[in-house]
């Protein structure tokens, strides 16, 4: 079967790039390893995503915004960010005109709003449960095998499936993008390696009711053996960020719901009053990655298969989306013109730019979430003289402000402690 373009990964990244390329006479294949039914309606997983002014124009303006109820759109209007035991936290105000530095939306209903927008889109084909197996690229193009994903039937050998209805299936494009996560295999099998840095924690997300109300600000809180966040939903109801070495969250984990309401209430120091439980408790190891190279011939990385940002500067979903944006342009333009949409110069022109917006808030994310969780007492004493001066500097704090509203800062040399927000 052959294609313009093959996505790899029908995440939030490769549906936004599906639907970035809405109207443009691409016949597009959009491979992915779940089923449509997992698609249409994924799960609950307790991550809510910090939305960028800019990402959420983006978002109204490719009408995926429209799929989005708006009772699960929150309102992020202020963030403060506290240092172990220091009652003086710095805090970051929307900029001038603003009423916000942005939104707090869960994952889910992004996932959910992105499949609804490509739903009959014209010259996209899914192919779910599949899974890419050999890759070959040429001057032309690029084949792809296609692998089908076994259910748990079919794995146990209780199918009565043909043989031939499961057999593995050539694509080849023009052109391949992999989004299937900051672990690509896709990437991977194209030769490109990535940095990875494991930060040796556990992050814990979970929706906590609470007495006292938030009034729509974010907390970063860079306890002593601990950090601490809280991301505004509604008035009384957060979303509890906590990060701890793997075997403290495991003791944590197996904690009755009353105490471990008891032990998170403690762990606010009581800030909301008394805080209960408002759904499920997930759990997620912090990697951070960046691919080596964004591109090779005919093909491109593109969401958390080109940069996996550590949550504390909420930048992941929005850098992917920035991706998706400059990788798009390129390919529309080249499609207008009538000219090669993996052109070498234009692959080139999306990875300077893409590696210009990311790499120097990827290096500052390390640093921040390494200086920030070292309880030592020089450390203890930088982290104090960085966040006094966030907080006394009017222009650092304007800088960090536009940096959390993606409002056309450039972040190249750029350090600041940035509120943790996911």
């Amino acid at each position: 079967m052959t294609f313009d373009l093959a996505i790899i990964g029908a995440g939030p990244a490769g549906l936004s790039m599906a639907r970035a390329l809405a109207g443009s006479g691409l016949r597009i294949a959009l491979v992915e390893q779940q089923d449509a039914a997992a698609l249409a309606d994924p799960p609950f997983d307790g991550r809510e995503i910090a939305l960028s002014l800019r990402t959420l124009r983006t978002l109204r303006a490719s009408g995926v915004f429209d799929h989005i109820p708006p009772d699960q759109v929150f309102p992020l209007e202020h963030a403060e960010v506290f240092n172990g035991d220091d009652p003086r936290p710095m805090r970051v105000s929307p900029l001038r005109g603003k009423e916000a530095l942005g939104a707090l939306v869960p994952n889910q209903q992004i996932r959910r709003a992105l499949w609804a927008a490509v739903q009959g889109q014209e010259g996209l084909t899914l192919f779910d449960r599949n899974r890419v197996g050999a890759i070959q690229a040429d001057a032309q193009g690029v084949e792809v095998e296609l692998l089908p994903v076994a259910d748990a039937a079919q794995q146990a050998g209780q199918t009565g499936t043909d043989a031939a209805d499961i057999s593995p299936m050539t694509l080849r494009a023009r052109m391949l993008i992999a989004a299937d996560s900051r672990f690509s295999d896709t990437r991977r099998k194209m030769g490109i390696g990535a940095d990875s840095h494991d930060f040796g924690k556990t992050m814990l997300v979970c929706r906590m009711h609470h007495e006292k109300p938030h009034h729509h600000t974010a907390w970063e809180w860079f306890g002593f053996g601990q950090t601490v966040a809280l991301l505004p939903l509604s008035e009384h109801l957060s979303s509890v960020v906590l990060t701890l070495p793997p075997h403290e969250m495991q003791a944590l984990l197996t904690l009755p719901e009353a105490e471990f309401e008891r032990d998170i209430t403690r762990r606010y120091q009581g800030r909301l009053g008394e805080m209960h439980i408002a759904g499920s408790r997930h759990t997620y190891s912090l990697v951070g990655v960046y691919a080596q190279r964004f591109v090779a011939p005919r093909f491109a990385l593109i969401g958390d298969a080109a940069v996996g940002m550590h949550p504390v500067t909420a930048h992941g979903f929005n850098f992917g989306l920035h991706g998706v944006d400059l990788l798009s342009r390129e390919i529309l333009a080249a499609q207008r013109a009538g000219t090669d949409i993996a052109a070498p110069e234009r692959l080139h022109r999306f990875e300077a730019a893409h590696r210009r917006a990311t790499r120097p808030l990827y290096l500052a994310t390390q640093a921040i979430a390494t200086l920030y969780t070292d309880d030592r007492g020089p450390a203890r004493l930088v982290r104090r003289l960085v966040l006094d001066a966030s907080s006394r500097i009017g222009p650092l704090r304007l800088a960090i402000a536009t940096a959390l509203s993606e409002e056309g800062l450039s972040l190249r040399g750029f350090l600041p402690a940035l509120p943790g927000l996911r």
